[in-house]
């Protein structure tokens, strides 16, 4: 087959290519690239930076100042006498951000419902789903078509409901929890709600929502939304980017009529530990009181980012004519100016994507990635080939090969000798394990017995970590990193990696039981588990580099051996893990879990929930 038909067959699969994925784009609820957008949503908005908020929204916030004067949470008959004098300073609506589901004393609610009648009010409610919902289908007929419906409502008690209107206060977050969409609505049975900003924007503007294909109508003003009714939410900066005041003060008649009279009025919890709070860009604990507003501040003013199906659609097309583009340009392989012009277009492509977002488009990053980088690296790779022949091929294969060390990736990397040349991130299970005690041994009984024992310990790990199908990232110390998901994740990582560490522990009990010095000096062990989203990459330059796994769920799997031993256990394993894994990865019959417990990390300000494991002299 000569170059130029190769070169057609290229163009035609890259093109095929770009247009699978442009069409998975386009599919209401489902986006296989939706976790590697928000990535790169979160570096766009990082990049663009702080924007002054419109002046629309004030959050009268039940802070830790208000919960040590008044208690927390707040009863309703001081909650009724914050909204009564807020309510007095004239508000164009006054939202509640609090679930009043539960009956309080009925002298405490009939104040409250009392005071909500006397102002445009607004209380929340809150929508549950299944873990698994129904795929739901674009309809053009029907704009909601692509609402999934809620398993149940938790509704206001019925007073309160009627003497205000009821919004519902859902998000829809990213797997790593930062919030993307609000949906605008929740269908139930027999039952179709408004979200909680939509509703609020609604009474502020006075104009009732009109629902649209892609879109909703506040009187004169369209809102495009995204597949399902979803509004995206980009923020404006950290925590207090939204005008912010104490109720402390509102219940001491210190608040300004400035901040309320003609605004947007959202009452919410930001005391420390009391209300919901949520990662972003910019703010690691951003109230949900202020997501709410942004998207409320959003509706009304308009300056919400666009993603609807226009967007979507030039997505589909960029997805379709990148890859060609590139291919093209790399089979113009002769010509020095073939290779500049494939660095100026990805350089003009990032820089109109950024400038779209910076002006409010959310057109995708991820998907022209993802439809342009395989073709160009596959046809660009076999061109390479072609011209440097297998002699080189394998050459530079093996000179590669011996740079790398991580244990059970030498076959893969034989395969693939560009593995992790970028970062990756990825799903993958974390095992950590560590001696307890070992540093005073070392001291004690000199290095020539310090290498015997280590050499024999690792030689142990590297057996079981082979076994199970897992990598050892690095040696520690006295201790280990193993990863299970590399090269790629498998649906069984967790369960492997649950198994690996329980071996681990029964084998390391009797190593150190059968020596005497170690037996003497009552050295022990530890280990940590769990899985989640890692970074992997090679660090390293030159002639040693070492394949390494970084992020979040690497610190936890650190952190865990530490709650091993502060429970008096061999292994602690995170929930996560354990559901992932199945109910049979820890065999009962060979030591004891205990657990549930929850659990504060060191250097994490939301605890977890963990496992312990203590298993029995085999």
């Amino acid at each position: 087959m000569n170059h130029r038909v190769q070169t057609v067959i290229a163009l035609l699969l890259a093109g095929l290519w770009g247009a699978a994925l442009g069409y998975l784009h386009l599919r209401p609820g489902f986006d296989p690239l939706e976790r590697i957008e928000a990535t790169l949503a979160d570096l766009r908005s990082s990049i663009v930076g702080v924007r002054p908020s419109p002046d629309i929204v004030s959050i009268i916030a039940i802070d830790d100042r208000t919960a040590a004067a008044h208690g927390y949470p707040l009863d309703r008959a001081t909650l009724a006498r914050l909204v009564a004098s807020i309510g007095t300073l004239q508000p164009k609506a006054l939202a509640l951000d609090i679930l009043l589901v539960d009956p309080g004393t009925e002298e405490g609610d009939a104040a409250l419902a009392t005071a909500l009648k006397d102002t445009p009010s607004i209380i929340a409610g809150a929508a549950t789903f299944p873990k698994s919902l129904q795929a739901v289908t674009e309809n053009p007929e029907d704009p909601l078509a692509a609402v999934p419906q809620a398993q149940q409502l938790l509704l206001p008690q019925p007073r309160f409901a009627e003497a205000a209107a009821l919004g519902i206060v859902n998000v829809a977050t990213d797997q790593s929890g930062v919030p993307r969409f609000i949906p605008l609505f929740s269908r139930a049975a027999n039952r179709l709600d408004a979200a909680f900003p939509l509703r609020v924007a609604a009474i502020g503007l006075g104009a009732e929502p009109l629902i649209e294909n892609n879109g909703i109508r506040l009187g004169a003003r369209r809102i495009p939304t995204d597949t399902g009714q979803r509004l995206p939410l980009t923020f404006y900066g950290p925590a207090g980017s939204i005008r912010t005041y104490s109720a402390a003060d509102a219940l001491d008649g210190k608040l300004s009529a400035d901040a309320v009279t003609g605004k947007v009025v959202v009452i919410g919890a930001t005391v420390t530990g009391g209300g919901d709070v949520f990662p972003t860009p910019f703010d690691p604990i951003l109230p949900g009181v202020e997501v709410m507003s942004t998207a409320i501040t959003h509706l009304i003013a308009g300056d919400g980012m666009v993603r609807d199906s226009r967007t979507r659609q030039a997505d589909a097309g960029i997805a379709v004519l990148l890859p060609v583009l590139l291919v093209a340009l790399i089979a113009w392989r002769r010509s020095s100016l073939g290779f500049v012009i494939i660095g100026l277009t990805v350089i003009v492509w990032a820089m109109l994507n950024l400038a779209a977002f910076a002006n409010g488009y959310w057109l995708s990053a991820a998907l022209p990635i993802a439809a342009g980088l395989p073709p160009a690296l596959i046809f660009g790779a076999a061109e390479l080939w072609r011209d440097r022949g297998r002699a080189t091929h394998f050459a530079d294969q093996s000179e590669r090969l011996q740079r790398i060390e991580a244990p059970g990736l030498g076959e893969w990397l034989a395969r693939d000798p560009a593995f992790l040349a970028e970062p990756v991130r990825q799903n993958a299970s974390v095992v950590f394990i560590d001696l307890s005690g070992f540093t005073g041994l070392s001291e004690a009984v000199g290095p020539a017995m310090v290498r015997e024992i280590l050499s024999s310990f690792f030689e142990l790990i590297d057996e079981e970590v082979r076994q199970h199908g897992g990598a050892i990232t690095s040696f520690m110390g006295d201790g280990a990193m193993i990863l299970f998901g590399l090269p790629a994740p498998t649906e069984d990582d967790a369960a492997r990696a649950a198994a690996c560490a329980v071996r681990l522990a029964d084998r390391t009990r009797l190593f150190l039981a059968g020596h005497p010095e170690l037996r003497r000096r009552r050295i022990g062990f530890k280990l940590g588990a769990h899985c989640g989203p890692i970074v992997a990459s090679r660090l390293g330059t030159g002639d040693r580099q070492q394949i390494t796994a970084t992020g979040d769920t690497v610190n936890v799997a650190q952190r865990l051996m530490e709650v091993a031993a502060s429970r008096g256990a061999e292994l602690a394993l995170s929930a996560d893990l354990l559901r992932d894994a199945g109910p049979n990865a820890v065999p009962l019959q060979r030591g004891e879990l205990t657990g549930p417990f929850e659990t504060n990390l060191r250097g994490r300000a939301r605890g977890m929930t963990i496992y312990a494991w203590h298993g029995e002299m085999l």
